[in-house]
C-alpha cells in the first residue's frame, strides 16, 4: 500500500511541477502544435502551443514508480516492466509522428501505414514477452485465453502451439491498435483525453488491489471463497503502476485544461492507450475494457461509422463532424462544456465496468 501511494504521489508531483519546465523547453525547441485547417476554426488560436506532453507523463510515471520502489526497497515487477514497455514503445511511435509534424511544420506526421506498422511491432513484441516469463505459480503476465473479468474457457493454444501463438499475438496487436488509436482520436479538446484516462486507468487501481486480496496465491484467503480467486500475476504491482500513471496524468491535467498550455501529442495519446490496454490484458479484463474505456469506444465507433457512411454514400454524413467532440463544437457547444460532459460519460462507463467486475465476483457460486 505504501508503494502504491508513493508511486501515485511522486508521479503527480513530478508532472505538476516539471510540466512548466518542459513547456519552456519545448517552446525553445519550437515543438509547437500545427492545426489542421479542416478542423474547427476556433482551434486555430491553439496553433504553436507546445506539444509532445506525453514525454512528461512517461517520465513522471517512470520517476514515481522507480523512486517508490527505492523508498520501499521493493524490486521491480515483471508485469509492470511489460506495461512500461508497451507504454514507452507506443510513446516512441507517437514521438516520431509528433517530431515529423513539428520539424516539417505541418499537421500530418507519420502516414497511417507507418504508424500502424510501429504499433504492430511494439504490440507484437509485448504479446510475446507477456507469455514468456512465468512466476513461481506458473502464471505469465498475459494469458493465451480471452478474458472478460477472468479467463474464459477459450484458449488460443487449443489450435496448436504455432497457430495458437500467432493467433494470440494477432489478437493482442488488434487490441493495442484499437485502444491506442481510440485514445488518440479522443485527444482533440483541452483535457479531454487525460481526464478520461485518469478515470479509466484509475479503475485498475481498484481492480488490481481487489485481485491481490483475492489472489489464488494468497495464504490468508478465506477457504469459502477460494473457488472465486484470481490467477493474475502480480496484481498489486499492476495497481501500483496504475496509480503512478494516474498520478502523472493528474499533474499534467493541471496544465492541459482549457486553455491548454501544452498538448499530449501522439506521444501522449498512444502511450496512454498502450498503458490502458496493457493493464486490461495483464489483469485478465480484456473485453471489460469496452466498458472501462467506454468513452474511447464511443468516440472511435462514431468515427468508424461516419467514415463508412461517407464512403458508401459518396460524401454524405450522419454527424456534422468527426470525431464526436468536434460534432458538438460545430453545433455551438463550448469546449469546456463538451469536455466536462464527456468526463461524466467516461466516469459512468468506468463505474459500469468496475461494477460488472465486482458483480461477477458476487454472483460466483
Amino acid at each position: 500500500m505504501i508503494t502504491l501511494i508513493a508511486a501515485g504521489g511522486l508521479s503527480m508531483v513530478f508532472s505538476l511541477f516539471m510540466t512548466p519546465v518542459f513547456i519552456r523547453l519545448f517552446k525553445k525547441l519550437a515543438w509547437g502544435q500545427y492545426i489542421n485547417i479542416d478542423g474547427p476554426s476556433s482551434h486555430q488560436v491553439k496553433r504553436g502551443t507546445p506539444t509532445m506532453g506525453g514525454i512528461v507523463i512517461i517520465l513522471a510515471t517512470l520517476f514515481g514508480y522507480f523512486v517508490a520502489l527505492l523508498i520501499t526497497q521493493n524490486p521491480p515487477a515483471t508485469s509492470v516492466l511489460l506495461v512500461l514497455f508497451l507504454m514507452v514503445g507506443l510513446g516512441v511511435v507517437g514521438f516520431v509522428d509528433d517530431f515529423i509534424k513539428t520539424h516539417k511544420k505541418r499537421s500530418l506526421g507519420l502516414g497511417p501505414a507507418a504508424k500502424i506498422v510501429g504499433q504492430i511491432v511494439v504490440g507484437g513484441a509485448f504479446a510475446l514477452l507477456a507469455i514468456s516469463f512465468p512466476d513461481a505459480r506458473g502464471n505469465t503476465a498475459a494469458s493465451t485465453h480471452i478474458s472478460v473479468v477472468r479467463d474464459l474457457d477459450f484458449d488460443f493454444l487449443s489450435w496448436g502451439l504455432v497457430i495458437g501463438i500467432i493467433a494470440f499475438v494477432a489478437w493482442i496487436v488488434i487490441m493495442v491498435i484499437a485502444t491506442s488509436n481510440a485514445v488518440n482520436l479522443t485527444d482533440g479538446l483541452d483535457g479531454l483525453a487525460p481526464g478520461s484516462a485518469i478515470l479509466a486507468i484509475g479503475s485498475f487501481i481498484i481492480i488490481g488491489f481487489w485481485q491481490a486480496n483475492q489472489s489464488c496465491s494468497s495464504l490468508t484467503l478465506d477457504p469459502d471463497v477460494q473457488f472465486k480467486c484470481y490467477n493474475v500475476s502480480q496484481p498489486l504491482d499492476l495497481a501500483v503502476i496504475a496509480a503512478a500513471i494516474s498520478g502523472a496524468l493528474i499533474g499534467f491535467l493541471w496544465w492541459n485544461t482549457n486553455p491548454a498550455k501544452i498538448f499530449l501529442g501522439d506521444t501522449g495519446s498512444l502511450a496512454i492507450g498502450g498503458a490502458l490496454v496493457a493493464l486490461a490484458i495483464e489483469s485478465r479484463t480484456e473485453l471489460l475494457l469496452v466498458l472501462i474505456g467506454g468513452i474511447f469506444v464511443i468516440v472511435a465507433g462514431q468515427g468508424v461509422i461516419q467514415l463508412t457512411y461517407f464512403r458508401l454514400t459518396g460524401g454524405k454524413r450522419i454527424w456534422r463532424a468527426s470525431p464526436l467532440h468536434h460534432h458538438f463544437e460545430v453545433k455551438g457547444w463550448a469546449e469546456v462544456t463538451i469536455v466536462v460532459r464527456f468526463w461524466i460519460i467516461a466516469g459512468l462507463c468506468v463505474a459500469a465496468g468496475v461494477g460488472a467486475f465486482y458483480l461477477e465476483w458476487i454472483l460466483q457460486t
